[in-house]
């Protein structure tokens, strides 16, 4: 791993470079700017050598992990079951989380507007009282009343009154003179005219009244004017500054914190109001309880987004705030867990009137909202507790079917498994060489009867060995009965001046019962055998290699081809089983008469061939008359009877070919035979060719005829080739090698 892998090698390196510079360190002191360029390439070779290593490790772990059937399928469950039913959990969790923080959130706007709408409405009974009013003292005494009523429930609370700042927020109105905008009581300044064009906004004029400030005010300075933004319609909403910093400071987080509170301004009925009533709740300790009991939800610090322009109004000294509640927010009944969120704001920034984005923070609890939303009663029962316990019965029975199916799923998967191991371990047993070796079969399921059917298997995987044994033993035996057989037939080739001989022999299994044979008679002749025993197989084999001795002894004492097969029938009828027969040709060639003496036993045909002078060959299908040996009927007289005996010259190129029934009725897929007439055509046409390039060319025909069909019979054939012979020169024997 070191060594020879890619994350060895890295790893070393980093080891050796963070080694060294830590020597560095300890040595030279500060480290160079050389030392830590060593050390960071360190790291990152460090790195690197840990992502090879994960490369490396997670195949191997998951191949470790997911071998084991039983394993995958747990997590195939898991994937499948579990992890889908948590994400299902997760996200109805997750929704209904975002849907009360939401709920709560608008509570809070919801809050909020309540109150402003109470400031508003003070304001504006304020301005209409104090316009009603008898005198200063009694202005004073409204204001003071007002603040002091409004405080028992806002503590913190203030009240101003403020002169317009001679501008007219009633434009359009009804003309009025100086006196309209005064206060009762209260000295008046010099005012100009006053129209509702941008000129006359524009113009410089006095105060009509003396701002007065009623309560604590500790929140932020008390206005003392009235900004031309606002309309006679008065303003309510949330009004929010930033927090005062010290002078020579600078404001750089945004979102900033910020000092917010709900103003509603009021104003007088009056075509050119001269003042105004600005009603100041500071949001402090005292709104945070309010809107605690109104929405059940916990305020926190308030933030404001920074323009430009707030920005340079900030390098402003602005004396500290100190709450005007003193007292700490009670802790939430029972110690409730509450989750954090924001709520937006639409707050005013008041100098200039441009909306502020805002946000407040709030603490949720999710029990509280839910009780608020869920409060109203359904007869003697509460519709909100009554859902909750529906919904948690729900919940436990989801996590009962979920635990029944885990449970379910980790039983099912270990039967499975168990009966899998079983198979893996009997054919590990069976890989070793044990076929004794049985599954217990527990369960009558499908894996059950595969355990069973694995111990049938087995079984017979026992028994095909045995006979695979057998079959081999007796392959082995047929082998060498095919060896032997393959001795009985003429070994080498036959070298006869004036005569080309060749022969084939093809059984159709290991051994057959074809026969074919050549005997030297002396005065140059020659004796010509073939034969062909009924049946296949061994049986059909030692018939043959009795036949053999048969016929060497019947040859030398026989002088005809008749009175050998009369002799032979006579012997085969006696020992030959009833169901079987032999079929055979025997012929005499006398080289130097130049004839050739033959009689059939009921065989297939013999071909001969002759050259005409210069014309085309002739190929003549001799048949003699002759019965099949071997047939136990009337003494053997109707055999000597039909059997006949033929002598026909022999000249020079005429090719005599000997075959079994073997080539004849050779068959292809469709079961045709492949014929006689085929068969003398081929030796017609081809006759002139060598006897060694005349058989080779007979068997191809035949292989493409057959066209891979299984062969279904022996094979033998003998070809002859007649040329000029010299008499007394005959020198017949057999050379090494096959024919």
């Amino acid at each position: 791993m070191l060594l020879h892998t890619v994350g060895g090698r890295f790893f070393i390196i980093g080891a050796l470079l963070k080694g060294l510079c830590a020597i560095a360190r300890v040595a030279f002191g500060p480290e160079p700017g050389v030392v830590g360029l060593a050390d960071t390439l360190g790291s990152v070779a460090l790195i690197v050598s840990a992502v090879c290593l994960v490369a490396r490790l997670v195949p191997r772990a998951r191949r470790r992990l997911l071998w084991r059937v039983r394993q995958r399928l747990i997590l195939s469950y898991v994937f499948i079951g579990v992890i889908p039913a948590l994400l299902i959990v997760a996200f109805f969790v997750v929704s209904g989380l975002v849907l009360f923080l939401n709920v709560a959130s608008f509570l809070v706007t919801n809050g909020f507007n309540n109150v402003r709408n109470e400031a508003v409405y003070l304001a504006r009974v304020t301005a209409l009282e104090i316009q009603r009013g008898p005198g200063p003292d009694g202005a004073m005494a409204i204001l003071a009343q007002r603040e002091s009523a409004l405080a028992s429930m806002y503590p913190g609370a203030s009240i101003a009154l403020v002169p317009t700042g001679g501008t007219n927020p009633c434009v359009g109105g009804p003309a009025a003179g100086p006196q309209a905008n005064q206060v009762p009581g209260m000295v008046a300044a010099t005012a100009g005219p006053l129209s509702g064009s941008g000129e006359a906004r524009q113009a410089p004029r006095r105060a009509a009244v003396a701002p007065v400030a009623v309560g604590p005010w500790e929140h932020i300075e008390a206005p003392t004017t009235l900004p031309r933004w606002v309309s006679c319609a008065g303003f309510g909403g949330i009004v929010v500054e930033p927090a005062p910093i010290p002078a020579g400071s600078s404001q750089s987080t945004n979102p900033a914190p910020a000092v917010a509170m709900v103003r509603g301004v009021g104003l007088p009925d009056a075509a050119r109001p001269g003042y105004a009533v600005i009603v100041d709740i500071p949001k402090n300790d005292g709104l945070d309880e309010h809107l605690r009991d109104e929405t059940s939800v916990k305020m926190g610090a308030v933030s404001m987004l920074l323009t430009e322009g707030l920005r340079a109004r900030l390098i402003r000294p602005r004396r500290a705030i100190e709450g005007v509640i003193t007292r700490k927010s009670a802790v939430a009944p029972g110690g409730k867990r509450r989750i954090s969120w924001v709520a937006i704001l639409q707050g005013t920034e008041w100098e200039a009137g441009q909306p502020v984005q805002t946000t407040a923070n709030i603490e949720v609890n999710i029990a509280d909202i839910y009780d608020r939303l869920s409060s109203a009663p359904v007869g003697p029962y509460n519709i909100g507790a009554l859902l909750l316990g529906i919904l948690l019965l729900v919940a436990v029975l989801f996590l009962l079917i979920e635990a029944a199916a885990l449970v379910m799923g980790l039983a099912l998967a270990r039967s499975i498994t168990g009966s899998v191991h079983e198979l893996f371990a009997g054919t590990e047993r069976v890989r070793e060489g044990d076929f004794s070796h049985r599954i217990e079969v527990k369960t009558r399921d499908q894996l059950g009867e595969l355990a069973d059917s694995f111990n049938q298997m087995t079984a017979s995987i026992e028994d095909l060995l045995r006979q695979a044994e057998e079959k081999k033993r007796l392959e082995e035996e047929l082998r060498i009965a095919r060896s032997i057989q393959m001795s009985l037939l003429p070994q080498g080739q036959i070298a006869i001046p004036g005569l080309s001989v060749t022969a084939l022999c093809v059984p159709a299994r290991e051994v057959g019962g074809d026969y074919y044979d050549f005997f030297p008679l002396g005065d140059d002749r020659l004796g010509v055998l073939i034969a062909d025993v009924s049946g296949k197989g061994t049986s059909a084999a030692l018939y043959m290699a009795e036949l053999k001795g048969l016929m060497l002894s019947l040859s030398q004492t026989c002088p005809s081809p008749r009175q050998l097969l009369l002799t032979a029938n006579q012997i085969i009828s006696n020992n030959l089983d009833s169901r079987s027969f032999i079929t055979m040709t025997y012929a005499v060639i006398d080289l130097a008469a130049r004839t050739m003496v033959h009689a059939r036993a009921g065989h297939t045909p013999l071909l001969c061939r002759r050259q005409c002078g210069t014309g085309e060959p002739s190929v003549e299908i001799l048949t003699p008359d002759g019965l099949v040996l071997g047939l136990r009927i009337d003494g053997g007289e109707l055999f000597e009877r039909l059997l006949t005996e033929v002598t026909m010259p022999l000249h020079s190129g005429d090719v005599l070919m000997f075959f079994t029934d073997g080539i004849s009725e050779a068959m292809n897929a469709e079961s045709d035979l492949f014929g006689e007439a085929r068969l003398a055509e081929l030796v017609g046409e081809h006759g002139h060719l060598p006897v060694e390039e005349l058989r080779e060319r007979i068997l191809r025909e035949i292989d493409a005829f057959v066209a891979g069909a299984p062969q279904h019979d022996d094979m033998t054939m003998i070809l002859l080739k007649f040329e000029d012979f010299i008499p007394g020169a005959i020198k017949m024997g057999f050379h090494d090698g096959r024919a």
